[in-house]
């Protein structure tokens, strides 16, 4: 099927709002969903509180709901361009911009609020950045991502001193007003209004879109098919500390349904009114309704050259001179007559429109940003063609029956006559297109999966091309993907993963220090999927902490002088132990500069858990190197990279050096003997280890005598247990299989198990283990006390306040207080999943 439906969550929140008040849902880079109800109070029908829900797509079990506090309808949600705020607008004119508290997605607060008293709000956005990417659907073969993803150039709405560009939003209100709000450096709002024309009108519908000379446009309609679609340009400028707008009227244009003799008052009302992408505002998508049908009219702005009367015909051309030209709206195409439209989501996805990338989209079946998405009231849904607007996919609704086709009239009429349709009030796609969340008029919240070829049978290489394309996209721009995994079967894992790693090995140097951590975690959320590759997110996991940790270990190294060689102490030490192969601790550490390790007491005390925590890695990996055979057991994947077990034996120098000074900061490990020298033995097996995986000569399997001692080591020292991973429950592992899932809000626990996804004994943990802290590495209890906060990518759990004061420590943790180290965002763990 080209759309399939992959959950709907239900009970709570619900809605009682009136049929004919629209709801508002909007989905965010960052895979953040917000949508609206409305709640009547059970004593007074007149007190209706106004509701925010906002969930993460991972737990959307876990809804953090606001009471927003607007007194009317909300009638506008808009996210800003790095999903962390929230806008929220009403038809009494308040607007709230919404931010995360302790930067948690189910922890809010409304920050900043402007206010057109008694003037309803009917268009919302953030101003434009000023960054714009194009996807060339062209270049997918590339193999340089700065072909991929190309750049555009883009002015921003507005500029600061240097060319940042200035944060603030824009709104466009029910009386012709557009009001601006400014978000200066220090924190203080600077607002304006201005009529958008001289002689002031209703405006029922409006949108708003930004041009690349850092203009915007605003398309308004009074909501009569027979009444002109008008655009106006305007400007925002900071004038001697206050905010200004100018506008300027642009061409119209009328609707052709209008036109047309046989359609002229067939459909009265404008109903939807869209730019086709909020970049362009050359292209716009219009709806006019009766009670019963609908027709979508696709128009563009085109440069045509302006007729010279015959007079002047025949006069001599001036050298230079070109032919006058006029802006004019021209109509692409037209649907037939339709049903009635509930609503519209159009793609986010920037994928470039020339005609080859359209070709190539066309020949290799790439859809994803091609379509927009109608929902019709008998609870059906189409994707058209953004351009053409022929069908390319049809979903029909979750009470359809499933074997429908498309042109079974005969089943959406039967379906319609059982009783009011169940249909969706508002649609929007993810920022890949490759998923739409709507909420229906009995306030449910539904996910439908879109597949990237509309449902049309694919080569399994062209299948996986096209989701490593969308990919590396998400790791390029920093989007989440959570939406690609919605597409990656069990059995493509393994290969999209080395197509991923070969891609980014192709890249330059710079661009790889970028990606590093990003792609790790791309990774690691692909081997999830399957139970074959589990092991290998654990390993994913285990080097993105063991990168955080070496960074920071190395930052507190300090020059000993002043007039320092280009290379930090870190570097040199990188070098040096790269060309130093010597298997004795000892030795290597006498050729550095042991004054550049000096530090005081307090820093290296605090950080005794991470140093405890690289010590017991080394000693996991080296004793469970005999037990690597068949079974691919976590860890594997560090027995071949010479890079990271380079890192690992410049730690353990680091390590032993600042022994010598404090041997407080040491790892503590179980010996059998009272004489055994554990940092020397891990050294020199570890060498021998990395001797055989070192990038600069041909790989090696590790020599006989290698694992004989590995497998001495549990009899000489006591081997800990890892805590690789914490329990990931999130839903992504739970949403390959073809049925649907029916979720209820605040109930984790309705999620069915499946045995096709069940973990693997590293990620089981029972219920009498130990809670581990994850990015501190210091267990928590079994019954924690602490509030902790969990990552909703990886699940990575750490305490939400910290326990430590010493100044290393705090800048450890601070590190983290946004993102967790995969990059996914933090959310309370509910008391009861503590």
């Amino acid at each position: 099927m080209e759309l399939a439906y992959v959950c709907e969550w239900e009970k709570r929140p619900k809605s009682t709002h009136c049929p004919s008040i629209p709801l508002v849902c909007s989905w965010s880079c960052r895979n953040l969903v917000a949508f609206t109800t409305d709640l009547k109070n059970d004593d007074d029908d007149k007190d209706v509180s106004h509701m925010i829900h906002i969930i993460d797509t991972e737990h959307p079990w876990d809804v953090y709901s606001i009471n927003s506090g607007h007194t009317e309808v909300i009638s506008c949600l808009e996210w800003d361009q790095s999903g962390s705020r929230l806008l929220s607008a009403d038809g009494d004119g308040q607007i709230k911009c919404w931010s995360m508290s302790d930067h948690l997605v189910n922890s809010w607060e409304s920050v900043l609020s402007s206010s057109l008293d008694g003037d309803p709000i009917v268009a919302l956005s953030w101003l434009h950045n000023g960054v714009k990417l194009a996807l060339h659907v062209e270049m997918s073969g590339s193999t340089n991502f700065g072909e991929k993803f190309s750049r555009v150039k883009f002015s921003p709405s507005l500029t600061l001193f240097g060319g940042k560009p200035m944060e603030g939003w824009l709104a466009v209100t029910v009386s012709g007003l557009v009001t601006v709000s400014l978000l200066k450096p220090g924190g203080a709002l600077l607002t304006a209004s201005e009529s958008l024309c001289r002689l002031r009108g209703r405006v029922a519908l409006a949108d708003i879109a930004f041009t690349g000379g850092g203009n915007i446009v605003v398309a308004a309609t009074d909501g009569s098919s027979s009444s002109p679609i008008q655009f106006y340009k305007v400007v925002v400028s900071v004038v001697s500390e206050k905010c200004r707008i100018d506008t300027e009227l642009l061409p119209s244009l009328f609707l052709r349904c209008t036109t047309d003799p046989l359609r002229r008052e067939k459909y009265p009302a404008v109903t939807h009114l869209k730019f086709l992408t909020r970049e362009n505002s050359e292209q716009v998508l219009l709806c006019a309704s009766n009670q019963s049908g609908s027709i979508v009219e696709c128009w563009s702005l085109r440069k045509e050259g302006l007729p010279v009367n015959n007079i002047f015909q025949h006069r001599s051309p001036v050298v230079g001179e070109k032919q006058p030209t006029i802006l004019k709206w021209r109509i692409l195409t037209t649907t037939n007559d339709l049903e009635r439209v509930s609503a519209v989501a159009l793609p986010k996805l920037p994928i470039s429109i020339s005609n080859t990338d359209l070709k190539v989209a066309s020949d290799t079946k790439f859809c994803p940003g091609l379509g927009l998405a109608l929902a019709f009231h008998d609870g059906s849904i189409q994707i058209l063609h953004r351009l053409s607007l022929h069908t390319m996919g049809v979903f029909y609704g979750s009470s359809s029956s499933s074997g429908q086709r498309p042109g079974d009239e005969s089943a959406i009429k039967r379906q319609r006559t059982g009783g009011p349709a169940l249909h969706f009030k508002a649609l929007q796609f993810s920022w890949t297109s490759l998923a739409l969340a709507g909420v229906d008029n009995h306030g449910k919240l539904h996910m439908l999966r879109v597949s990237p070829s509309m449902g049309q049978v694919l080569e399994m290489n062209t299948t996986l091309r096209h989701l490593l394309f969308l990919l590396e996209y998400c790791m390029v721009t920093g989007y989440d993907w959570w939406d690609v995994l919605l597409h990656v079967q069990p059995t493509m894992v393994h290969n999209l993963v080395e197509k991923l790693h070969e891609e980014y090995m192709r890249q330059n140097q710079a661009l790889q220090q970028v990606l590093a951590t990003r792609i790790l975690a791309v990774k690691a959320s692909l081997c999830k999927l399957s139970t074959a590759t589990a092991a290998r997110a654990c390993d994913f996991h285990a080097k993105l902490l063991l990168i955080a940790i070496s960074s920071t270990l190395k930052s507190l190294l300090r020059p000993h002088v002043l007039n320092t060689p280009d290379k930090s102490p870190g570097d040199r030490l990188t070098e040096i132990c790269s060309k130093n192969t010597d298997t004795d601790i000892d030795k290597v550490m006498i050729n550095l500069k042991t004054e550049e390790f000096v530090l005081d007491g307090p820093p290296l005390q605090s950080l005794q858990q991470l140093i405890q925590w690289v010590g017991d890695f080394v000693l996991y990996l080296l004793a469970n190197l005999p037990n690597q055979g068949s079974m691919v057991r976590p860890g594997f994947g560090f027995m071949r990279d010479g890079a990271s077990l380079g890192m690992l034996r410049e730690m353990l120098v680091m390590i032993r050096i600042w022994g010598l000074l404090k041997p407080g900061c040491l790892p503590t490990f179980t010996a059998t003997f009272d004489n055994q020298d554990s940092m020397q033995l891990l050294f020199r097996l570890l060498t021998k280890l990395w001797l055989c995986s070192r990038d600069d000569s041909p790989p090696q399997d590790p020599d006989e005598s290698l694992i004989d001692e590995c497998c001495l080591l549990p009899s000489q020292l006591l081997v800990p247990s890892m805590d690789w991973l914490p329990v990931n429950d999130g839903v992504i592992v739970k949403l390959q299989g073809k049925q649907p899932l029916r979720l209820q809000f605040g109930k984790a626990s309705s999620l069915p198990g499946g045995s096709a996804t069940t973990p693997l004994e590293v990620f089981t943990r029972s219920p009498g283990s130990q809670k581990m802290d994850n990015l501190r590495c210091v267990h928590m209890g079994v019954c924690p006390t602490e509030e902790s906060k969990a990552c909703t990518r990886c699940g990575c759990v750490t305490m939400l306040r910290s326990p430590n004061k010493t100044n290393a420590m705090k800048q450890w943790e601070q590190r983290w207080i946004k993102n967790c180290l995969c990059g996914g965002l933090w959310r309370r763990i509910p008391p009861t999943l503590t």
